[in-house]
């Protein structure tokens, strides 16, 4: 067997079987998490956000050593925050968040980003299923996957091991919605493993896949 055919048989028995027990040993964790509104909402111009929800957002990013973005979000959150970490004037949820995104690695998924802005992200061009597949190998903390369309990508290829939404308190009406476009190979059933209720009515939901 070559080794794409060895690559495709791996992913044909994804999902009947986790991939640890497919390659053996333990696997470094992919984590989708992103802020969405109730009627399913993910353009970042349109959430909610206040302290308690950077501090959750603070304490995930803390339990990850290694960050994937497209480009896009890549460049929403380049320089953005690192240049807080500059700013006397910020908050302090802003600030601890701001210092835990800046001490992760990144790994950018682009084809036309020619540089990187800090010195802690690596630009990828390969492919990203056999990317990823090499780095869950590969040993170290979680994997924390950011933005909609490359996440969007993982979910299809099967990739994703656990999803944390944080559900705000706001109808949005219009918008992009979560996976829109993504046409999935079969429906994926979730099992919700812990949930935790913000003051300001946000909802935290952490899911894993069955």
């Amino acid at each position: 067997m070559n080794e794409q055919a060895g690559k495709d048989a791996l992913l044909a028995r994804w999902g009947r079987e986790s991939m640890s027990e497919i390659l053996g040993g333990k696997m470094r964790n992919v984590i989708f998490a992103i802020n969405m509104t109730l009627d399913g909402c993910v353009d970042h111009t349109r959430q909610f956000v206040d302290e308690e929800t950077h501090e959750y957002f603070t304490h995930l990013t803390r339990e990850a050593d290694l960050q994937v973005f497209g480009r896009k979000t890549y460049q929403l959150m380049v320089p953005y925050w690192p240049e807080v970490l500059k700013d006397p004037s910020a908050t302090k949820a802003d600030t601890e968040f701001a210092r835990a995104f800046d001490s992760v690695h990144k790994i950018v998924f682009s084809r036309s980003l020619d540089k990187a802005e800090d010195k802690n992200t690596t630009i990828v061009r390969t492919n990203l299923r056999d990317e990823i597949l090499k780095l869950k190998q590969e040993p170290g903390k979680n994997i924390l996957v950011g933005g909609v369309d490359i996440p969007s990508q993982l979910i299809e290829l099967g990739l994703v091991d656990e999803f944390r939404f944080v559900v705000g308190p706001i109808i949005a009406g219009k918008g992009r919605r979560l996976l829109e476009g993504v046409s999935l190979p079969e429906r994926l059933q979730l099992k919700l493993v812990e949930s935790k209720i913000f003051k300001s009515g946000s909802v935290a939901l952490r899911y894993l896949k069955q």
